[in-house]
């Protein structure tokens, strides 16, 4: 079992820079919000509602899923190979979600009303309302795998069948995450029944991603790894990793093609972002991650640049669904304009301190590099 002896990697100061990130980030997003309430926020009723929290919330949740998935190789599907992260990607699966969660609800206002608005006004209809459901079961459920875990149980009937109804439930969370958009015939950029799948392929990307960068973090390079960690991140997870995002290059290439092709109302939103610079960085970073993957090369940097380029495309579907005014025909002459506040980006940077801090802390104190001994 690989020892924390052998963690030798950027750990210590990726933790004290997650805790600076956290500490300014709140610092300045409670100064904002105490200051300016919601309108410290550059969205509004008329206009671009969901903002950049909103995106924030849609990246991290969704790789969240995505760890899930690569976790569940090993821990549902008895993949031994994958046993090495699996313990490190269950832990960042909760993590990135309570980073995402962090970031909405700073966001709602007042997310404590939560607690009685939604069982006393339950929704059984809404996507929204389901898709809160399933992340907090999971949230639960994922508790107890790591706790599982974490004492050594690895393979009992138990903690397997935990670990499936884990899955099940972030599959089921990501896709109301995904049906909550997709929904919405109002916003034809985002409406569509594949939509869903879009979010599960994508996010079994970001959790991949997820999963190499933090790997690499651990051990600091590939010479430093136990040979069972090196041969996953140098063979399968690159090979897997390599295929779930060519497939998703190509779905990418389609939705903007199609989105570009159609004439009906609302999609003139394509047109907006495929004329901008963010998009051809995110293709740029894709296929350029691709190919290092493909190659074997610098995968640390690979990750790095999926990771930047899900960002980008959580940003332009969630913003560019609603730069077209609703209901007011093709005949409105301007898109409407929206740049996130000063507050939004620091609930940003508290997003992503959030999710780096926590796994640190995790490397230092729960021994995430633990696996089952064979």
């Amino acid at each position: 079992m690989t020892t924390q002896a052998q963690a030798r990697g950027p750990v210590m100061p990726v933790m004290v820079a997650g805790l600076v990130g956290l500490v300014v980030s709140l610092a300045m997003a409670m100064t904002g919000l105490m200051a300016d309430g919601h309108s410290a926020f550059n969205t509004g009723s008329d206009g671009v509602t969901w903002g950049l929290p909103v995106v924030n919330y849609v990246f991290f949740a969704l790789a969240s899923t995505g760890l899930t998935l690569v976790a569940s190789l090993a821990m549902t599907f008895g993949n031994k190979a994958w046993y090495p992260i699996a313990k490190r990607c269950v832990w960042l699966s909760l993590v990135t979600l309570v980073a995402g969660f962090a970031s909405l609800a700073l966001e709602l206002g007042n997310p404590l009303r939560m607690l009685w608005a939604i069982p006393l006004n339950f929704q059984p209809l809404s996507p929204l309302n389901w898709m809160g459901v399933f992340y907090a079961v999971f949230l639960v459920l994922g508790i107890l795998k790591f706790l599982r875990i974490h004492a050594g149980d690895w393979d009992s009937g138990t903690s397997r069948k935990i670990g499936l109804a884990a899955l099940v439930t972030e599959l089921l969370a990501g896709g109301m995450l995904g049906m909550a958009f997709g929904a919405m015939a109002m916003r034809p950029m985002w409406f569509g029944n594949l939509v869903p799948l879009y979010f599960i392929l994508t996010a079994a990307c970001t959790g991949a991603a997820f999963a190499l960068l933090v790997t690499y973090l651990t051990y600091g390079d590939e010479s430093a790894m136990p040979e069972k960690v090196k041969s996953l991140v140098t063979g399968p997870l690159p090979t897997a990793f390599a295929a779930l995002l060519g497939v998703t290059i190509l779905v990418i290439g389609y939705r903007a093609v199609i989105g570009l092709w159609s004439n009906a109302d609302g999609m003139q939103a394509w047109d907006a972002i495929v004329a901008s610079p963010w998009f051809w960085l995110e293709a740029a970073l894709l296929v350029g991650a691709f190919y290092l993957l493909l190659e074997r090369r610098a995968l640390p940097a690979a990750a790095v640049m999926v990771i930047v380029a899900f960002f980008i495309d959580r940003y332009d579907f969630v913003i560019g669904g609603q730069i077209v005014p609703l209901f007011k025909g093709a005949w409105v002459p301007d898109l409407i304009a929206y740049s996130p506040s000063t507050t939004e980006w620091m609930l940003t940077l508290l997003a992503f301190s959030i999710a780096f801090l926590g796994w640190a802390l995790g490397e230092k104190l729960l021994r995430l590099e633990a696996a089952p001994q064979e």
